[in-house]
């Protein structure tokens, strides 16, 4: 730590484990690292889901502690992860907790911690981080959830926002819902995705040309992903489509079956999930990637991982303007923008950069420069150490 800067003790927990790719994957764990970095010592506690087999395990990353939970014996399952989760914080005494995401465990501790503090059985302050939207026009009407589920995580949601010591948002959208909240702006903390890695200058691609699809499939209605993938294929026999992504439920079984009928499945090369470590080589074998967003509440609502490995792999990137998207791609500079949900803008952004390879290398060497200079998270760490700041002041007083 630099001469007069504070140390604090911190813990993050989660809904979940780290997985693949995900908010604890690509959002807690390097904003953790960099507060490592920065001298704060910073353990991670996630509940022994999806990955049972590393239930109970603690191990060192790049100086952060990972702790999986133990798998509970017998029901009640998530009040036992809930309740073991609250006890590790508690008997580790931390200065600051940041929940990720106010639903599921995260919820539920800090409710538990709220009432221990009151009772002075804990001392620390909580910050709440959310990266998505779950209420009305959020992922609670996306998902499966039984309506006990959704009335349980909408109240969680507004609960663990209104009652945390301060707020970190990931997207302009959650900074004005959380203020339609009535949550006063200096609790409010906007926080955006960072990169967790930037790639290498990379050299022109070799052909064919390939145009990068990484998704989960999620963000956008699949009819119109192919019917752009139709119109760019009717325009160069030699085109063809990388598919990189780990979709959530059936979604490439449905990708497979819409590009067969549409008579693409040949042009495809299916990579799926690749491990982080291969990320930046896999997409920099593309030309250029195409970024799909429908214009709702949950797409604006969040800040795009797959857009920042994206432009920070060197690609560019042709993207509905929705949300986050115009925060890190600048028009004609660092990636291409177009209206959202228009089809032939897209394809026309797409062919064009196709035909001009080195204009579009210079694009994503743009992007890959500017992700560099101003979105690493060490370049968020002051907006994070002013929130934790924030947060310690109202516990105290």
């Amino acid at each position: 730590m630099g001469p007069g800067r504070e140390r604090w003790s911190i813990v993050m927990i989660g809904p979940f484990g780290l997985r693949a790719r995900g908010t604890m994957r690509a959002r807690a764990l390097p904003m953790a690292q960099a507060l490592a970095r920065r001298g704060h010592p910073v353990t991670v506690i996630l509940p022994p889901w999806p990955t049972q087999e590393e239930a109970g395990r603690s191990w060192e990353e790049e100086g952060v502690r990972i702790l999986i939970l133990p798998a509970p014996h017998g029901p009640p399952f998530h009040l036992q992860v809930a309740i073991r989760m609250a006890r590790e914080i508690v008997g580790q005494r931390p200065d600051i907790v940041h929940a990720f995401k106010p639903k599921a465990y995260p919820g539920f501790v800090h409710w538990i911690l709220r009432h221990l503090r009151r009772a002075g059985g804990f001392r620390g302050a909580v910050v709440v981080d959310t990266d998505d939207w779950e209420g009305p026009g959020g992922w609670n009407d996306r998902h499966p959830y039984s309506p006990w589920q959704r009335r349980l995580f909408a109240w969680q949601e507004r609960w663990g926002m209104t009652h945390a010591d301060a707020l970190t948002v990931a997207s302009r959208t959650l900074e004005t819902l959380a203020w339609a909240m009535g949550i006063p702006p200096q609790r409010v903390f906007y926080l955006p995705n960072a990169a967790w890695f930037v790639g290498p200058s990379r050299p022109l691609p070799a052909a064919p040309p390939t145009v990068v699809l990484y998704t989960r499939f999620l963000e956008f209605q699949l009819d119109r992903l192919i019917r752009v993938m139709e119109a760019l294929a009717q325009r160069s026999s030699a085109l063809r489509f990388l598919y990189v992504g780990q979709p959530l439920g059936n979604e490439e079984a449905r990708f497979r079956e819409a590009a067969a009928r549409a008579g693409l499945l040949d042009r495809i090369d299916w990579e799926g999930w690749v491990e982080p470590a291969r990320l930046p080589q896999v997409l920099g074998r593309g030309h250029l990637a195409l970024y799909l967003m429908d214009d709702d509440l949950i797409n604006r609502a969040k800040c795009p991982m797959k857009l920042i490995d994206l432009l920070a792999t060197g690609l560019p990137v042709v993207a509905d303007a929705v949300g986050q998207v115009p925060e890190y791609i600048r028009h004609g500079e660092t990636g291409w923008l177009v209206p959202p949900g228009e089809v032939g803008a897209m394809v026309e952004a797409a062919w064009k950069l196709l035909q001009d390879p080195e204009a579009a290398w210079r694009i994503g060497e743009n992007a890959r420069r500017m992700i560099d200079v101003a979105h690493r998270w060490a370049h968020r760490l002051p907006a994070l150490e002013a929130a934790y700041a924030e947060a310690l002041a109202r516990a105290s007083r």
